[in-house]
Formats: structure tokens, C-alpha cells, sequence
């Protein structure tokens, strides 16, 4: 009867799904797809992709009409994320309204400019499109690139081509300190399937290249050449298990 005290429902082993919404002033939602954030080191998400390989087709249809209901309900846009259970039950966890970190996942998918987006429904203006009219073919990753170590950036190398995207603040002779956010550039890859796109992304990391600044690319590469992210077979506690290795 303490209303201080609460239970929440513990899902393990977990998958990490979240869902990137629109909304307008008009009531009208769009689902912009859903992003797996499972591959997780000490809870910070070292990749993401779309669609989520854990989510079938008539579950995602299903989620994305609850997604918009709530979204009505409650006013709100930005992402809903989820924790999907063993027998593929997803239980809501939190939702942000913020613009979040894998937000360019979502772009390359929908081909949707979401900061765009986010500023122009802020000003009043009507979504100019709805949910059949969003197209999501393929699959992206997207590997968040984060500095190991503090330094000054010597030389960098960034990978490009066709369905290659970097956000980044680095150029050469940016010095990277340690009283910050380790994040210091996102690598996004686009691919007709999910098989082309792990392939691209590996690549993409076999051409990016740091001097000065240590990354946690090698062991991306890593986890994109394991069996169990081929076959994706993981969870949010994979690489704590050691099912990558």
C-alpha cells in the first residue's frame, strides 16, 4: 500500500527496440521504423541497426499502431523504446523527446530529414506525408565511434562511397578531451539487405582511420564478423557474456 514502492518487470535476456516517431499539431503519426540498440557495453549502445532483425513483420504492424495511439494520447513525439522478452512480448520502458544520438539510422532508412522535421512540426506545420507513404527498404547500421583514449587527432581517414554516411566534429589537429562524452563520430551505413549492409559496414570500418586518438573500431569490426551478430543471435548482455567472441 506504499505508493514509494514499485515493481517493474524484469525481462531477461533482453533486446533493446525502440521506435522513432512524428507527430504534428493536427494529430497526425508516423512510425519512421524501429531501431535495434541491443549491442550495448556497460548500457551504452556501441551499435544499432533497422529494422530490428528480432521483429517480424506482423509484430512491427502491431507495434507501430500502439505507438501512435500512445503518441496521440499523450502529445508527445520523438522515440519509444522497448525491451523485447524471450517470447517477443516488447514492454514499454521510456520514451525520449529529445533528438537521440541514432537518429541518422532512421534518416537513411526513411529517407526523412528528422531535424528538419522536428523544427517544422514545432512551428505548426502539418506532416505533408503518412505512414504507407514512408518508404523503409533495407537495412542500416550504424556503429557509434567513441574515443578510448584522449589525444589530438593527427590524422584521419574517414571511409565514403555510395550509401556511406559520417557525422562528425573531427578533423585533423582536433584535440579530443577526456572531460567529455567519449563519442567523437557515428559511421552509418546503408544496404539493400541486412546481409549488404554488415558487409559495407565492414568496409567502411577497414577504411576509417585515427592517429593520435585510440577508437573502439577494432572491436566493432569484431562483433560485425561474429557468428552471433550474423546470425542475430544477441542480447543487451551479449558482450558482457562473451557471445561475440
Amino acid at each position: 500500500g506504499d505508493g514509494a514502492v514499485y515493481l517493474e518487470k524484469y525481462v531477461h535476456p533482453a533486446r533493446h527496440i525502440e521506435v522513432q516517431i512524428l507527430a504534428d499539431e493536427e494529430g497526425h503519426v508516423v512510425c519512421l521504423g524501429e531501431r535495434d540498440c541491443s549491442v550495448q557495453r556497460r548500457h551504452q549502445k556501441l551499435l544499432e541497426e533497422s529494422p530490428s532483425p528480432a521483429v517480424d513483420s506482423e509484430t512491427r504492424t502491431a507495434l507501430f499502431a500502439a505507438v501512435a495511439d500512445a503518441v496521440r494520447a499523450i502529445g508527445y513525439t520523438g522515440t519509444l523504446e522497448f525491451l523485447r522478452d524471450p517470447d517477443g512480448n516488447l514492454w514499454f520502458m521510456e520514451m525520449n523527446v529529445r533528438l537521440q544520438v541514432e537518429h541518422a539510422v532512421s534518416e537513411m532508412l526513411t529517407l526523412v530529414d528528422l531535424v528538419k522535421w522536428q523544427i517544422r512540426t514545432a512551428a505548426g506545420v502539418s506532416l505533408p506525408f503518412s505512414q504507407t507513404g514512408i518508404p523503409m527498404k533495407g537495412a542500416v547500421i550504424e556503429c557509434r565511434i567513441n574515443a578510448l583514449s584522449p589525444g589530438t587527432v593527427s590524422l584521419l581517414h574517414v571511409p565514403g562511397g555510395p550509401f556511406v554516411r559520417f557525422d562528425t566534429y573531427l578533423v585533423q589537429g582536433v584535440a579530443v578531451s577526456p572531460f567529455y562524452d567519449s563519442l567523437v563520430g557515428k559511421l552509418i551505413v546503408y544496404g539493400a539487405d541486412r546481409e549488404q549492409a554488415i558487409v559495407r559496414m565492414r568496409r567502411a570500418l577497414a577504411e576509417m582511420l585515427f592517429e593520435g586518438v585510440v577508437t573502439a573500431t577494432d572491436y566493432q569490426m569484431h562483433i560485425l564478423c561474429s557468428k552471433a551478430f550474423v546470425e542475430a543471435n544477441f542480447n543487451v548482455n551479449s558482450i558482457a557474456n562473451g557471445d561475440f567472441d
